[in-house]
């Protein structure tokens, strides 16, 4: 409630559907309005709650754990504000951490070694959070790129970029190799920066069932049962950043 004026949203209970977060907890998206007061395209149950902070702008993430929304986090401001990538990134950074969290309480003790094992993946000692967040994305970017480039030396000199950028504040660990396909890198990196199915479809002019089946086949390449756990083993082997 950091900024809270009151305690008008203090023990708010929210419908599936209802409200702006309600949206993003059936949609599995995040969802933001410019001017809740005034937008036609959410319900308004909770017009006081919200007017009595003043609230204009309002972001809702989904905390999305194996397809069932677990969470929403919130963030909105008292003036007109359109959130740009930095605060996206920033975002699904916390959502992320989120997770890893859940999974490891949902799932005892053996993910809770795992998490402890991504925990030093995502935040290596030499990379401020927001830094590693900007890297993350502009690996993702360039293999975006790359995937729609014809040249062939253009696609060689990103692919020895995407390399350089994979391996920055990431040492591999020691691990069995496993060889996954170009398309299946491009969607795990796709992956580890929050984007849904659908957005990696999109991305990459592609169906939502062949990303789902790319990823399926990556997780069994590397031992993985969720698509959070194949991110992290895909990060240990150095795959992506």
């Amino acid at each position: 409630m950091s900024g809270a004026h009151g305690e008008g949203l203090l023990r708010l209970r929210v419908a599936n559907s209802r409200g702006l977060g309600g949206r993003a907890m059936v949609e599995h998206r995040p969802r933001f309005t410019r001017d809740y007061m005034a937008s036609r395209n959410i319900s308004h149950d909770y017009d006081a709650e919200i007017g009595s902070e003043s609230i204009v702008m309002l972001v809702a993430v989904p905390v999305v754990v194996n397809d069932e929304t677990r969470a929403v986090l919130y963030g909105g401001t008292r003036g007109g504000f359109s959130p740009d990538g930095t605060f996206m990134r920033a975002a699904a950074a916390v959502r992320r951490d989120l997770v890893r969290e859940i999974l490891a309480a949902d799932e005892g003790d053996l993910l809770g070694e795992r998490s402890q094992q991504l925990d030093t993946e995502l935040h290596p000692s030499v990379l401020p959070g927001p830094v590693l967040e900007e890297l993350r994305s502009s690996h993702a970017e360039v293999r975006r790129i790359a995937a729609e480039t014809t040249d062939p030396v253009a696609r060689a000199r990103l692919a020895a970029l995407e390399a350089r950028l994979a391996g920055i504040g990431h040492d591999p660990l020691p691990q069995v190799d496993v060889h996954l396909t170009a398309r299946e890198v491009d969607v795990l990196s796709q992956a580890a920066i929050g984007a849904t199915n659908a957005e990696i479809g999109a991305t990459f002019g592609i169906a939502e069932s062949t990303v789902k089946s790319y990823l399926k086949t990556a997780m069994g390449k590397l031992e993985s049962s969720t698509r959070h756990a194949a991110v992290a083993a895909a990060r240990g082997r150095g795959l992506i950043p």
